[in-house]
């Protein structure tokens, strides 16, 4: 029985486990999706979840939390700054664990972890940039499908 034993041990030690977590936790953060084993997915996920409920407190001793667990300056400041005022009406399931099946090298199970809502990000981006070279194309006079 697995009674009081919780969480993924990683095949680490302590250290290097808060380490690698703590990695998986900053990058998600900064770049709103990160490609990882599934079980890494797992054990990240709800310290995401933290993360973001702390921005949303937005106070000195939260962002003091959040630096304690994210490794650069630029992740705190996007924790509060841009995801709080996001998930500021949500009250949970800030993230999402996409399966992408097994690595090729290894055969290890592969998933995506990624912040809900920033598919629709990515897309409106790509989206502007397109506009942004139809209408540089339609100044300059020439056709953006004759070049590509």
């Amino acid at each position: 029985m697995r009674h009081k034993v919780a969480g993924y041990k990683l095949k680490r030690d302590g250290g290097a486990r808060k380490s690698l977590l703590r990695g998986l936790v900053t990058n998600v953060i900064e770049q709103e999706r990160v490609i990882t084993t599934v079980p890494k997915a797992k054990a990240a996920k709800p310290l995401v979840d933290r993360m973001i409920t702390l921005g949303k407190e937005d106070t000195l001793h939260a962002r003091r939390e959040a630096a304690r667990v994210l490794f650069t300056p630029a992740s705190v400041k996007k924790l509060f700054d841009t995801l709080a005022t996001r998930f500021g009406q949500r009250n949970g399931g800030y993230t999402r664990i996409v399966r992408l099946g097994p690595r090729k090298g290894d055969g290890a199970e592969v998933a995506m972890i990624e912040l809900v809502g920033s598919e629709l990000v990515k897309r409106a981006a790509e989206r502007a940039k397109r506009k942004e070279e139809r209408e540089r194309a339609a100044r300059e006079g020439r056709d953006v499908e004759e070049e590509k």
